[in-house]
């Protein structure tokens, strides 16, 4: 695992070379601010509330990598004085889906900070997270020794068509998404990384529900307090050193985590499957997104008599879905 774990980071950067600095604010990022790092293509509709969501969580500071959009992601984020922008024109691909960019971003500039590693359509929920800025959870977890917090990626989605409701930029995505599967989730442990592997919920259901096991991963590690000896491996699915993937307590008691809602199912979601899928930049040769566009020709819904509607954190605990575990 360590030859691994340097194979990856020398990767990584080898990969920098792909990346060409728009705008680097990081001489402004102090001691102990909280950082996030995103790949994104044509994500212009939703960047507004992305940042504004994650700014009133207590974000401090952005880092981009561009994948050569064309929608003028990269001038609005340019604009922004608390981000940080780099474009890359080469292969998502062969970029191993961004994580060598990021990684070497998190290798230069995240060393010692929280650093939280999302797309922009996901939206992290924790415990307290409506009284508690993400400052106090990190407080928490470093007076409690714990390096990484794991968050289960939980579909939203609309009551009827996807298509149905437009989607407007700056606009809170769960006004239109707020259902979810409350179960429906398939868990088994990766014997050699040592992280969960969770499969299931709406797109289980609806897209793979002949292979099940086709159906993408929900398991995230998106929040870490970084080390220059760390790197992703699959996204944030899992990473190295292996300690960081042991979000879980075996022992029959419960570690603090969260969830991040997934704010996939828009109506801007047809354009971009459709985008994606003539790419052929996702992996496993873009099965996932083969598997949307033969469904949205029917304009499915995803809204089943079992789907629940979000109310709050509380209710995603209830639920079992994430837990405060000893943050009280």
């Amino acid at each position: 695992m360590r030859i691994q774990r340097k194979r990856w980071l020398a990767r990584a950067f080898r990969k920098r070379r792909e990346m060409i600095s728009v705008v680097d604010r990081s001489k402004e990022v102090k001691r102990n601010d909280i950082l996030i790092f995103s790949t994104l293509r044509n994500e212009l509709i939703r960047l507004p509330y992305f940042l504004k969501y994650y700014r009133d969580m207590g974000v401090d500071h952005f880092f981009f990598v561009d994948n050569d959009s064309t929608d003028g992601s990269r001038e609005f984020l340019a604009g922004q004085p608390d981000v940080s922008l780099w474009t890359a024109e080469a292969g998502y691909k062969r970029a191993r889906f961004g994580v060598d960019w990021l990684n070497w971003l998190q290798f230069r500039h995240a060393p010692g900070h929280w650093a939280l590693t999302v797309d922009v359509d996901e939206f992290l929920v924790y415990p307290f997270c409506d009284t508690r800025s993400l400052h106090a959870l990190t407080d928490w977890l470093d007076a409690s020794s714990i390096r990484s917090f794991g968050a289960m990626l939980l579909d939203m989605y609309p009551k009827g068509s996807i298509n149905k409701q437009p989607y407007t930029a700056g606009q809170d995505p769960f006004e239109i998404a707020s259902w979810f599967d409350s179960g429906n989730y398939m868990i088994s442990k990766n014997r050699l990384y040592g992280n969960l592997w969770i499969q299931g919920g709406p797109r289980a259901r609806r897209f793979f529900p002949d292979n099940p096991e086709r159906a993408p991963a929900l398991n995230k590690i998106p929040l870490v307090k970084w080390d220059r000896s760390y790197a992703y491996v699959s996204s944030t699915h899992s990473i190295l050193p292996r300690g960081l993937n042991l979000i879980y307590d075996e022992w029959g008691g419960e570690k603090a985590s969260g969830c991040l809602m997934h704010a996939k199912f828009l109506s801007t979601f047809a354009g971009k499957a459709s985008e994606e899928l003539l790419r052929k930049q996702h992996y496993a040769n873009s099965h996932e997104y083969k598997a949307y566009q033969a469904q949205l020709e029917d304009d499915p819904d995803l809204w089943c008599k079992w789907s629940e509607k979000y109310i709050n954190w509380r209710q995603l605990e209830i639920l079992g879905l994430m837990s405060k575990g000893n943050w009280a």
